[in-house]
């Protein structure tokens, strides 16, 4: 039994190294994209495409990790997931144009699509229950560690050796970890002989792809462009398809039915507003210290850096606290110091100190790292019979807000401030005005808490006297 568990083990760290490596994956190459359009000669939102068909390709690979994790086994998941990364981490170091280096990134995409799900799934599946918020916190805190750490090294890399020795860093280190996964990993996790519909499929793909490229395309094009309509209205018709396809099914492609369980649709509403705001003011903030308050991209960095630093470390406090006192205290906490945060943006100016915004930036960042990891074990653990199905609604729902987030955000400030975001005073109030927009968002989530949220013995002692 104890050797089951150490090869188990074995398999969960490796599978985490190979998470935090597909992290940092995901956003490094957004510091090369200046490289990219003199090397390629491209423009910038051709460019961007790199960084973003990677997005859009995790976000259509969630939906099937349900049926990927009951189909195979833990060690046929690994060596797949990483040799498919593998292979578009070479494709992109000798791409001769940007349409074969997206093709490089689709693949990377597409292992991290798969890797990342996964991860949450065979955790839940090894660790005892009561022990999910710290080792959730400890997934958290490496996966956070990696993309920070990316692309502070990914930024020297790029200008001393140029953006092809990243592609060279990442398959190197693939190489190593599917050695070690061949020395290692011994565990051969269950799977069963579960069937793949494929009208689901191409249903969830057109959905998910077409309500994110939509979304993606609102802060370029506005709410009006057929680039945004036609995406969005062709995702949605499909998705309602997929929602009433799933029912009909003896084995579905997702069990929508956990959607019924209340508190997990309250934890992953928790969640959506969650990542959609967080997102929103990743992409915000930098636009306006740059671009309304006219300092550099330096003073910009040096802004966000601590509350980066800071969200690390309280994605492992979040879960011990959460261990100590309990979900919904830690939750609130979370939820107020996230809202003192955007009342302190509700009076930045063009004129604010980089102190203020530094400290103000880290308080909203403590909020947000406090609730993230304790949000999602929580929301996992109220259908903790069904954490693959859990996980694939969660983590999808999820990415979708996160990409309506990141662009939805920006488009606000830009219409209130009348149509383009400058150095000017109705920028700054357009702003200020969305600053308010986002603190509401974080009432409901506060409001959500103090009425749904608490700890799971008490929800099922309270169900048994109703």
């Amino acid at each position: 039994m104890n050797v089951k568990l150490n090869s188990r083990m074995q398999l969960i760290i490796l599978f985490i190294i190979a998470a935090s490596l597909v992290t940092i994956a995901q956003s490094i190459i957004t510091t090369g994209v200046v490289y990219l359009m003199s090397d390629f000669s491209v423009s910038s939102t051709q460019a961007q495409w790199s960084y973003s068909v990677f997005l859009l390709v995790v976000g259509v690979m969630i939906p099937l990790s349900a049926y990927i994790s009951r189909r195979f086994n833990a060690k046929t998941i690994f060596f797949f997931s990483l040799s498919i990364f593998l292979l578009g981490s070479i494709i992109c170091y000798f791409s001769t144009s940007l349409i074969i280096l997206i093709i490089g990134r689709i693949l990377q995409g597409i292992g991290n699509g798969i890797i990342m799900p996964y991860v949450q799934i065979l955790l839940l599946r090894t660790i005892p229950e009561e022990k999910w918020q710290t080792y959730m916190g400890l997934y958290g805190l490496v996966i956070a560690i990696a993309p920070v750490l990316g692309s502070f090294i990914g930024g020297f890399v790029i200008t001393i050796y140029g953006w092809r020795e990243l592609f060279s860093f990442f398959t190197v280190a693939s190489i190593i970890i599917l050695v070690l996964g061949i020395i290692f990993v011994k565990d051969n996790t269950p799977s069963e002989d579960y069937p793949l519909d494929y009208l689901s499929v191409v249903l969830s793909v057109i959905g998910c792809a077409g309500v994110m490229l939509g979304f993606t395309n609102v802060a370029d094009y506005g709410f009006t462009h057929y680039l945004v309509i036609l995406p969005i209205i062709i995702g949605i018709i499909a998705l309602i398809l997929f929602v009433k396809r799933q029912p009909k099914l003896e084995k579905p492609l997702i069990n929508l039915t956990i959607l019924k369980n209340k508190y997990f649709l309250v934890g992953t509403t928790f969640i959506c507003i969650l990542f959609a705001c967080l997102n929103g003011c990743t992409a915000l903030i930098p636009i306006f210290i740059q671009g309304v308050a006219y300092n550099s991209a330096i003073i910009s960095a040096s802004v966000m850096l601590p509350g980066g630093l800071l969200i690390i470390v309280f994605n492992i406090i979040g879960p011990l606290l959460t261990n100590r006192i309990g979900i919904k205290k830690v939750l609130i906490m979370g939820c107020i110091l996230s809202i003192i945060g955007y009342v302190t943006m509700m009076f930045y100016t063009s004129d604010s100190s980089f102190e203020f915004m530094t400290i103000t930036q880290s308080i909203r960042y403590i909020g947000v790292g406090l609730a993230l990891m304790p949000a999602t074990t929580w929301t996992l653990t109220m259908v903790s019979d069904k954490v693959e199905d859990g996980t694939a609604v969660n983590n999808t729902l999820r990415q979708i807000s996160a990409a309506i987030g990141s662009s939805i955000v920006v488009v606000i400030v830009a219409v209130l401030a009348g149509g383009a975001i400058d150095h000017n005073t109705a920028s700054v109030v357009a702003f200020n005005q969305t600053s308010l927009i986002l603190l509401l968002l974080h009432v409901v989530m506060l409001i959500l808490t103090i009425v749904y949220i608490d700890d799971k013995d008490k929800i099922e002692k309270l169900n048994k006297t109703a």
